[in-house]
């Protein structure tokens, strides 16, 4: 009990609660301005931003070729903070060098869809959201290696609230173009907070340069690849099944998927600790074991609730056409809460420690692992039959993160 009031202290005097609550609004804020588009503009642009924003997300986790994820990781263990700004010099100007060649390509996707009206203004404001992007995760970054994980919370909350609000009045004034605006320049709020030391070095260049751009990349590949798996659960069922199965296992899905936030947020506010104990056994062990103190309550307490209350919750969120998905969604509930414990906490772990390279291969491993395993179970259990393969995936897949990430822990003295 000692151990673990210690563990939620230190969380507190690092101000990660500040991180933890940024990245809740920051939720709330994203669902909110889907519900606002949904409502204020009509089907067919819906449609089409939709076209277009399955595409985006494709090139957004290539923002800077991975320079930002390099720079939370390098310059978290780096314990000299003149190095912590030469790093973040580094990675600031080499990342607008990529970010313009990341912008380029995506720009050029939308000759191949001309047919739909208006298809080149969106690409083009999605192309100048996507740069701003590059500076928002920069500027947020340095904070976070610098310890003033308040600053970065505040950034987090004045980019995401002022950038509802903007939906909302200029989409409301003006459809389609005031929602473009909109999301072209709210990453463009964070520049309220560039300040020269982020990037006054512009000489510098790390002796391991090589290693810090390979971490990047294997870093945006593995949140492609875990997107991916997020898509091809919809995929398949399209695929094998009909438009009811999907909207069935949709509405199934959406909860379970959504309370993971809770772990990763977690996770997230303590990166820059966990990768300056990189090498610290005590202090990784400690941290797992206070993690659980902490979570396994929490997904218990999720999973009594939603056992007695899931018919209940499913007619009032969702109506009365979706209250009997409750076994899918204690299904998926099961995946989600035992990859918490195991998906989410080792598959941050791992690349805390520079280990990046491993969470791509499991995550590659997924993908095909929910493809067999659906395409067994789906023919004779129908929406069920994906629900047991996604929730089987997340348990193994965590399981596999879980071993790897031991193993590591095993060759440190």
């Amino acid at each position: 009990m000692k151990s673990l009031k210690l563990f939620l202290r230190n969380f507190i005097n690092n101000s990660g609660h500040y991180v933890f609550l940024s990245f809740f609004l920051a939720k709330i804020c994203g669902f909110a301005g889907s519900l606002l588009i949904i409502r204020l503009l009509p089907e067919n642009e819906f449609g089409i931003l939709s076209i277009v924003f399955s595409v985006f997300a494709i090139f957004l986790p290539f923002t800077g070729f991975g320079s930002g994820q390099s720079l939370i990781r390098f310059g978290a263990i780096s314990s000299d903070e003149n190095e912590k700004q030469q790093i973040s010099s580094y990675f600031f100007f080499r990342g607008i060098f990529f970010e313009i060649l990341l912008i380029i390509v995506f720009l050029s996707l939308s000759f191949f869809y001309f047919k739909y009206d208006n298809i080149l203004s969106i690409f083009v404001f999605c192309a100048i959201r996507l740069g701003g992007i590059y500076f928002a995760n920069h500027i947020q970054a340095y904070y976070r290696i610098t310890s003033r994980n308040k600053t970065f919370a505040t950034i987090n909350n004045v980019v995401n609230v002022g950038g509802l609000l903007l939906i909302l009045v200029l989409t409301y004034f003006f459809k389609l173009y005031g929602y473009l605006f909109a999301i072209a320049i709210t990453p463009y709020l964070s520049l309220l907070w560039l300040k020269k030391d982020i990037y006054s070095s512009r000489k510098f260049i790390p002796p391991n340069y090589k290693v810090m751009w390979r971490y990047g990349m294997f870093t945006a590949a593995t949140s492609l690849i875990s997107e991916t798996l997020f898509s091809l659960d919809i995929i398949l069922l399209g695929f094998l099944m009909n438009e009811s199965a999907v909207a069935h296992y949709r509405v199934a899905i959406l909860i379970p998927s959504n309370i993971t936030f809770l772990a990763v947020s977690f996770l997230q506010s303590d990166f820059p600790i966990l990768s300056k104990n990189y090498q610290n056994r005590k202090f990784l062990t400690s941290y797992i074991i206070n993690f659980h103190k902490v979570f396994i309550p929490i997904c218990v307490a999720i999973f009594i609730f939603f056992i007695f209350f899931d018919r209940y919750i499913l007619h009032f969120i969702f109506g009365e056409t979706y209250e009997d998905n409750s076994g899918l969604l204690i299904t998926l509930l099961i995946g989600f809460n035992l990859g918490m414990l195991t998906r989410n906490l080792y598959g941050n772990l791992l690349p805390a420690v520079g280990k990046i390279e491993i969470n791509t291969w499991v995550s590659a491993f997924s993908l095909l692992c929910l493809a067999v395993i659906a395409y067994l179970l789906i023919p004779s259990y129908g929406v069920f039959g994906m629900a047991v393969a996604m929730s089987s995936t997340l348990v193994i897949s965590g399981l596999a993160y879980l071993v790897f990430f031991f193993l590591y822990l095993r060759k440190l003295s």
